[in-house]
Formats: structure tokens, sequence, C-alpha cells
């Protein structure tokens, strides 16, 4: 008997885990590797939406919240997880750079958006406009970080790879039993593999694909990440990650010939000098229709509980999203209601 069946390994389950083990909580997790979103994801904490110059949502909170975090799990699992790394927005116009400083005099962007304008000194790169910079960004390893925590579960014996079977979940007085373990709760973190899942395939879960190139540029000599209709993110060694695009028609990880053409056109919008390609990598982001999280209880089965749809904010969202979780179901606190599941238990009941 434990505390908690979690299944998934991605952004969430990694975060749900360390809320349990902060907590003292006995739990076990089932993953088959089957979503690799997290595991290709770019990584970027970046509390802004660059393409609108806003504020993304509860960014400045998540942001707190997610810097202890990886600074915890980098001590934990003795592995280099946060990269501090500057974010240059490319202007495209001077218009451009009006609408920059016009948005940093809004009620919490200043404290994100600097406003002294950043020449272009990089010959490599076209951007005749300069940039803007985002403070307070960085990186996250999230290949470091879920190879590094499912070796952790292994060693401790806390991890069942293996596909989950929602035939062999049965119900119990105590809470829910599969195979032979039993638990007092179950948490669902599989990402876009929710789909598949006949207890929560109620939610409006849509994914969205993403595709990342792997480039190697010598010459390229960029240590920041630069957005324009694309980033390039430093991955050091002259490797820049460059990406990502967004498909919400195929459902597969497979890389597409398609993506990997417009990524390019893209690319070579932005660089002025050579580049090899490397790898191309995807991943279905689990995306919400309202772009909201999906946390929360079950409407009618109280021991079995969801955390999913971070989208493309996973780096950040997940660890406060999983505090919430972990403080409705252990002390009643309430979820809050932006990213609560109640907000379409009318979607259960049609």
């Amino acid at each position: 008997m434990v505390d908690y069946i979690i299944v998934g390994l991605g952004l969430a389950g990694i975060s749900f885990c360390e809320q349990l083990e902060g907590h003292n909580k006995t739990f076990k997790v089932i993953n088959d590797d089957s979503q690799t979103s997290s595991k290709v994801a770019g990584g970027l904490y970046n509390p802004v939406i660059l393409k609108r110059f806003t504020l993304a949502w509860q960014a400045d909170e998540q942001l707190k919240e997610a810097k202890t975090f990886y600074a915890d799990l980098e001590a934990k699992l003795k592995v280099k997880l946060d990269y501090g790394l500057p974010v240059y927005r490319r202007f495209h116009s001077a218009e451009e750079q009006n609408q920059w400083f016009e948005a940093s005099d809004k009620k919490g962007l200043g404290k994100f958006l600097s406003t002294d304008l950043q020449p272009n000194t990089n010959a490599g790169i076209d951007a005749p406009f300069g940039f803007g910079e985002v403070k307070h960004t960085g990186r996250i390893d999230t290949e470091a970080l879920v190879s590094s925590y499912k070796k952790y579960l292994l060693e401790k014996a806390l991890l069942l790879e293996a596909t989950f079977d929602f035939g062999n979940l049965r119900h119990t007085e105590e809470g829910v039993a599969y195979g032979a373990l039993r638990a007092k709760h179950i948490v669902f973190a599989e990402g876009y593999g929710l789909k598949n899942n006949p207890f929560f395939n109620y939610l409006p879960l849509q994914g969205s694909k993403g595709e990342y190139l792997m480039i190697k540029a010598p010459d390229l000599k960029e240590d920041k990440a630069i957005k324009s209709a694309i980033f390039i993110i430093p991955q050091g060694g002259d490797v820049y990650r460059v990406g990502a695009n967004y498909e919400r028609n195929d459902k597969t990880n497979t890389p597409t010939e398609a993506a990997k053409n417009g990524l390019l056109d893209k690319l070579r919008a932005v660089l002025k000098c050579d580049f090899e390609l490397v790898d191309q990598v995807a991943g279905i982001r689990p995306t919400v229709e309202d772009r909201k999280p999906l946390v929360g209880r079950h409407p009618k089965m109280g021991h079995m509980y969801v955390l999913n749809g971070f989208g493309s904010r996973g780096v950040l969202i997940g660890p406060s999203a999983s505090k919430q979780l972990y403080g409705f179901v252990e002390n009643g606190e309430a979820l809050d209601p932006q990213l609560d599941i109640a907000r379409f238990t009318q979607k259960y009941f049609r």
C-alpha cells in the first residue's frame, strides 16, 4: 500500500513526485516513455509572450516557485539543469521597437522588459533594428532532467516501466488497486497520452505537435536565446536548438520533412552564417482549448486526479500546479478556478 500511484514521468509527473517526496509520502510511478514532449522541449523559462509583448499567465508567481524547485533538483540529482540564459527578441521594424517600449510601461511587465535597446553586434545574425532583452530568463535542460529523474526512481525501485493498463485498475474502499499495487490516490500525468485515458478523455486536451532542429554553427558564437519567427537557443559546443512549429493535425512523434523545411526557411531569414543540420526531434504538447492547465479531481471518482495541460510552458507551470494539486488532495485547499478541471464538469455528464 502506497499513498499515490503516478502515471507519467514528464514535467508534470516529476513535479508531483517532488511534492510527495518533500512531504514524506510513498508512491510508485508507471511510465512507458510514449510521450516525448518534455524530453524534446526547448526548456526556456520566459515570463513574456514575445509575439504580443504580454505577461504570461501567472508568470511572476510561477517563476519564483520554479527557480527554487530546479535549484533543489540540481542538488538532489547532482546534475546541472538550470542555465541562466538571456532572451533577446529580434525587432522586425521601428514600430515593433515602439510597441516594446510601450509594453514595458504596463503593470507587471516593467521588471521583465529592459528599456535599453540592444544593438546587433553579431555578424552571423541579420537584425538591423536590434533587440529587446527579456530579464529573469533561462533554460532548463529537460532531457537531462527526465533521464536523471528516471534513473533516480529506478535506483529507489519507485518506477515501473510499462504501459498503463486501464483494464487492470480497480476501485477499493481504501482508494485504488492496480494489479498487486494498492494506493490511496492515483494521479494521471500522461501529457497528450490523456487522450487514451477513459476517465479523463472528456477534457478538451487538443495537443499541438512541435518540432525542433539541432544545428551546428561554429561561426555564430551566440550566447543568448534569439527570438524571431523561431527561437535559436544555444546548447553549447556551437550547437543550437531551432524551433518550434505548431502543428495541430499531425499527432505523431515522428519528425517531418515539411516542418524541417519550414523551420529552415525561417532560420535562413535570420542567420547570415553557414550551419549544418545535425538532428530533428518532435513531440506533442498537451495544449488545452482555453490555454490553462488541467488540474483536479475526477467528477465521480474521488481517489482519481489529473495533472496535465501545461502546453509549451511546462517548465514554469509544473512546480506551482503540482504544489496546488498536493494542497488540494492532502489539505483540502481550493484550486485556482482557472486550472481546476471543475470548469469542464458539464462535458463529463453530457
